[in-house]
């Protein structure tokens, strides 16, 4: 058994993020395990750019009310409690309702090779963002 430290939260850099978002790290697998988790703290109307990851991701809400879009304009609100599924290389993004804070929990593993899970796309459009948030409810 160990105990792991507390990590210090950083601010996401704008060529991934939308906003203002701030990651803590969790926990980053060491072999056997390639699970990465973070806690994912965005304030209002703040998202990720469009992204997939290569052997997905798990979503899980700690607090408020958030979005999750992806390609086909199939747009989740997500609360409190829920956890979103996010299969192998479907792009998508994520972030904060424009009126409330969302924390989520990022879960996802590292791929066999060791490379990076995540590829990264370009922004969400400030076009894009207001439809998609239309009837998130608080």
């Amino acid at each position: 058994m160990h105990l792991q430290a507390v990590q210090p939260t950083v601010k996401m850099p704008p060529r991934m993020f939308t906003g203002d978002v701030y990651m803590t790290p969790v926990y980053n697998g060491t072999g056997p395990s390639r699970m990465t988790v973070a806690l994912v703290r965005f304030t209002p109307g703040a998202r990720t750019n469009w992204h997939s990851h290569a052997v997905g991701q798990t979503l899980h809400v700690t607090e408020g009310v958030g979005l999750v879009g992806t390609r086909d304009g199939s747009v989740l609100h997500i609360h409190a409690g829920e956890t979103v599924l996010c299969p192998p290389g479907e792009e998508h993004w994520h972030g904060a309702a424009d009126t409330t804070f969302m924390s989520h929990l990022a879960m996802l593993e590292a791929k066999p090779d060791g490379g990076d899970p995540t590829t990264w796309l370009e922004p969400v459009t400030d076009e894009h963002y207001p439809s998609a948030n239309q009837g998130a409810r608080l």
